[in-house]
C-alpha cells in the first residue's frame, strides 16, 4: 500500500486542475451574489432552515453575507493563481462549510461535493508549480506529487457516481415519469423545448443516465474507452448544464477528467515548458500510518453516509430521512400543501398562521414535502409564541405527492410538533408511512 500511495507521479494534472478550481470557485462566489441568490437565500429570509445541530450558524446581519461570497471570491482567485494556497484553500474551504450548514433550503449534492473537495484541494500540493507561491519562494517548486494525490479524487469521483446511478434504478425512473415531470418546465426552451417533451428523447435520458453515471469512471480509467468517455463526458454535462442550470458542477467533473488522461498529454497540451516527471520515486512519509488511517475513515464514511437510509424506515423517496450527504441527484418530482394549527393551552384558542408572513416561497416549497423543515418551523413557531409568554402546542395539515401520484397525507395530525423530538439516526414516527 506504501508503495501505491507515496509512488511520485508528474503533477500537471493537479496543477491545472488547481488553476481551473479556483477559476470555478470564483465564478460560484460572485456568481451568488451577481445572481441574486445570496440575497433570496441569505438575506431576504427572517431566518434560514440550518442543516439540523447548525443552530448557531446564522448568516451575518445587513451586508455581511455579501462581503463574504466575496471574500470566497478573492480566496478562489488565490486558489487559481497559487497565492497563500494553504491559507487561500482552507478559507475557502471554511466559508464554503459554513454557508454549506447555514442553509438547505437551496440544497444541492453539488454544493456538498465543493464542500468535500475545498478540504480535500487544502492539504494537496497544488501550488508547487506555475504558482505566485513559487515565484515568491522558488524551493517550494516540484514537477511531481504523491500518487494518492491523484486517487483520491478518482475514488471520490467513483463514490459519486456509483451511487448517483444506483438510486436511479427504482420504478419512476426506469418508466421515465419522474424525466417528463422535470422536462414539463422546460418547454418554452429555444429550438429543444418540444423536444425535450418526447417520450423517446425521455427514455434515452433516464437509461442514459443510468449507464452513464456508473461506466464512465471505469471507462475513463481503461485506455482504449478513455476518449469516447471523455466526449461522452462533455454531452453529458453540457447538456445538464444547459437543461438544468446547476452552476458549476458540469465544468468542475469536466475539469476531473485532467486526472484520468496521461500526464504527458496534460502537460503537452496545457503547459508545454514544463519538465515531464518520469522517475517514479517512493517517498514514504514518517506520518504514514496516520495518513493511511486518515484516508480509510473518510473513505468509509463516504461510502457508508449514502447507504444510511437502507437502515431507516420506509422509502427514503417519501420520508427525505437519509436524503442529503447520499448524491441522490435530480430524482423525483415532489409537491405538497401545509397548513399549521397553533393552539394556546392556557386559553384552548386558536392561533392562526400566515406562511407568508414568516417563510420566503423558496422557503415554503420546501417546508411542504420536507419533514426535518416542518420540525424546524414548528420549533422556531414554540420559541416565538414562549417569548410572548405563551405556552402552546403545534400540528400540521400536510399532504404529498411524490412523481405526480395521488396526495396522501403526509404527517400525523394528531401529534403535537411543539413536543416531538427530531429522531438523527431512525424514522420519525409522526412522519405517516407512504402505504
Amino acid at each position: 500500500m506504501n508503495s501505491f500511495l507515496f509512488k511520485h507521479i508528474d503533477n500537471s494534472a493537479l496543477v491545472v486542475f488547481r488553476i481551473f478550481f479556483g477559476l470555478l470557485c470564483f465564478l460560484e462566489s460572485v456568481g451568488a451574489i451577481f445572481t441574486g441568490w445570496v440575497n433570496k437565500t441569505l438575506i431576504e429570509p427572517q431566518f434560514t432552515f440550518n442543516f439540523l445541530g447548525f443552530d448557531w450558524l446564522q448568516p451575518l446581519p445587513g451586508n455581511g453575507m455579501y462581503v463574504c461570497y466575496g471574500i470566497m471570491g478573492v480566496f478562489g482567485l488565490c486558489i487559481m493563481l497559487g497565492y497563500k494556497y494553504r491559507l487561500s484553500a482552507f478559507g475557502f474551504a471554511l466559508l464554503w462549510a459554513s454557508t454549506y450548514f447555514m442553509q438547505k433550503t437551496a440544497y444541492n449534492n453539488h454544493y456538498y461535493l465543493l464542500f468535500l473537495l475545498s478540504f480535500i484541494m487544502a492539504i494537496l500540493p497544488a501550488n508547487r508549480y506555475a504558482s505566485l507561491d513559487v515565484k515568491l519562494n522558488p524551493k517550494l517548486k516540484s514537477i511531481s506529487m504523491p500518487n494518492w494525490c491523484r486517487w483520491v479524487f478518482i475514488v471520490q469521483l467513483f463514490i459519486v457516481y456509483t451511487y448517483a446511478s444506483i438510486a436511479k434504478i427504482y420504478p419512476d425512473w426506469l418508466d421515465t415519469s419522474v424525466i417528463k415531470l422535470l422536462m414539463q418546465n422546460k418547454s418554452n426552451f429555444p429550438v429543444v423545448g418540444q423536444l425535450l417533451q418526447n417520450e423517446g428523447i425521455h427514455y434515452f435520458i433516464a437509461y442514459s443516465g443510468i449507464l452513464f453515471d456508473g461506466l464512465v469512471i471505469p471507462l475513463l480509467l481503461f485506455k482504449p474507452t478513455r476518449k469516447y468517455a471523455f466526449f461522452a463526458s462533455i454531452f453529458f454535462h453540457l447538456f445538464n448544464s444547459f437543461v438544468f442550470h446547476i452552476g458549476i458542477f458540469p465544468y468542475l467533473s469536466l475539469a476531473f477528467c485532467l486526472f484520468f488522461f496521461e500526464p504527458e498529454t496534460v502537460r503537452n497540451i496545457f503547459m508545454k515548458k514544463k519538465k515531464l516527471y518520469t522517475k517514479s520515486e517512493i517517498k514514504i512519509p514518517c506520518y504514514k500510518s496516520v495518513f493511511k488511517s486518515v484516508f480509510i475513515v473518510y473513505f468509509v464514511i463516504q461510502i457508508i453516509l449514502p447507504i444510511r437510509h437502507y437502515f431507516i424506515q420506509d422509502n427514503v423517496l417519501w420520508t427525505e430521512e437519509g436524503h442529503r450527504l447520499s448524491w441522490r441527484m435530480m430524482l423525483r418530482a415532489k409537491s405538497g400543501s401545509i397548513s399549521f394549527r397553533v393552539v394556546d393551552n392556557a386559553t384552548n384558542n386558536l392561533i392562526p398562521i400566515k406562511l407568508n408572513e414568516y417563510l420566503t416561497k423558496k422557503q415554503q416549497r420546501s417546508l411542504r414535502t420536507k419533514p426535518d423543515f416542518i420540525w424546524q418551523f414548528s420549533q422556531i413557531l414554540k420559541k416565538q409564541f414562549k417569548s410572548e409568554g405563551k405556552d402552546v402546542s403545534i400540528f400540521a395539515t400536510c399532504y404529498v405527492s411524490v412523481n405526480g401520484k395521488p396526495s396522501k397525507r403526509f404527517i400525523d395530525p394528531e401529534i403535537d410538533l411543539a413536543k416531538a423530538e427530531w429522531n438523527y439516526f431512525k424514522h420519525n414516527t409522526w412522519i405517516l408511512p407512504s402505504k
